[in-house]
């Protein structure tokens, strides 16, 4: 099978290689996927790139990318042999594993196959995982979100994106994104943002106090240690920041007297440690919203699978607005 591998960490165009692989063999309670898209996460990215005092690999060879989507071909003990023929997209198949989806087949435990709806392309399928689920994680783990003030953060990123739409379906009576270019500001609002605050052209605090002047109950944050000034100011008492990312501050100062005395909650996310019964929560729910037609995608480019490297160092770039997408049937 062809597949995309590296073994040792570094820049894209100095690490990755098409190679011919043996198909995999499903073990117990794993199925065998025919991947059809495979998708490109900036936590394929930077696991891939070496970082100071540490550039060694989990695995003497890795395939990368997290998620993806395909057809089950085979099944492995313990799994129900009903399965194959299904249509799936895949979730954190390279967590722990050596192989992910850049390859024309993938094992992945029965339970990161996730069946994807009739309603849902290959494509779609694969822009999830990890982006959908984080986003339904950081909304979802702090109660309902009925009558909430939702704030995102980055209203138009790959989690982003999926968190405005899951605010509006679970009924958030308010749900403001954020966004730094005019491009941004199209799709948060293809979203479902009621309000979309331009954060280089408007004055973030005095907007967000016009349209919650109680303040925001959930603060869904991209940039933690970058934001929480301006997230500290205009939160509710008894508010949460679930912040998923903090690329520029990876080490903030925590300001402890001003989130005390809103008796805050700061939930730091990482979809790969949530439990298991969050991540089944996020699938089901993904679903309902993929049956029921109100999930939309956001897909900048699509390229073949040889075009590994442009489609990392793309990523990397940070200038698309969507998911990267390598099509394996192409």
């Amino acid at each position: 099978m062809r597949a995309v591998e590296y073994t040792a960490r570094g820049p894209a165009a100095q690490v990755l290689r098409l190679v011919d692989l043996p198909v995999p063999t499903p073990g117990t309670g794993e199925v065998l996927v025919q991947v059809m898209v495979s998708a490109v996460n900036p936590s394929d990215t930077k696991g891939r790139t070496a970082r100071p005092h540490d550039s060694a690999m989990p695995f003497p060879a890795v395939t990368p990318h997290q998620d993806g989507s395909g057809v089950i071909t085979a099944t492995g003990p313990g799994v129900d042999p009903a399965r194959i023929g299904q249509r799936v997209w895949l979730y954190m198949a390279n967590r722990g594993r050596p192989r992910g989806t850049a390859a024309e087949f993938c094992v992945v435990p029965d339970e990161r196959a996730v069946p994807l709806p009739a309603a849902a392309s290959f494509a779609q399928g694969a822009c999830l995982g990890i982006p959908a689920m984080t986003a339904h994680y950081a909304l979802m783990s702090d109660g309902p979100l009925t009558a909430k003030v939702v704030l995102v953060q980055g209203g138009a990123g790959a989690v982003g994106f999926y968190a405005v739409q899951i605010a509006k379906w679970a009924d958030a009576a308010l749900v403001i994104a954020t966004v730094s270019r005019p491009e941004q500001a199209a799709q948060a609002r293809l979203a479902g943002a009621d309000l979309v605050i331009d954060r280089k052209t408007q004055d973030f605090v005095a907007a967000i106090r016009a349209a919650a002047p109680r303040g925001v109950d959930r603060v869904i944050e991209v940039a933690f240690g970058t934001n929480l000034a301006d997230d500290l100011a205009v939160l509710a008492r008894n508010g949460v920041i679930a912040a998923y990312a903090s690329d520029a501050a990876p080490e903030p100062a925590v300001n402890f007297r001003a989130l005390m005395a809103k008796d805050a909650t700061v939930r730091f996310v990482l979809i790969y440690e949530a439990p298991q019964s969050a991540r089944d929560a996020a699938a089901r729910d993904i679903n309902a919203m993929i049956a029921a037609g109100t999930l939309h995608h956001q897909i900048a480019q699509t390229l073949p699978l040889s075009a590994v490297i442009p489609a990392h160092e793309a990523m990397e770039s940070g200038r698309l607005v969507g998911k990267i997408l390598l099509d394996l049937t192409a």
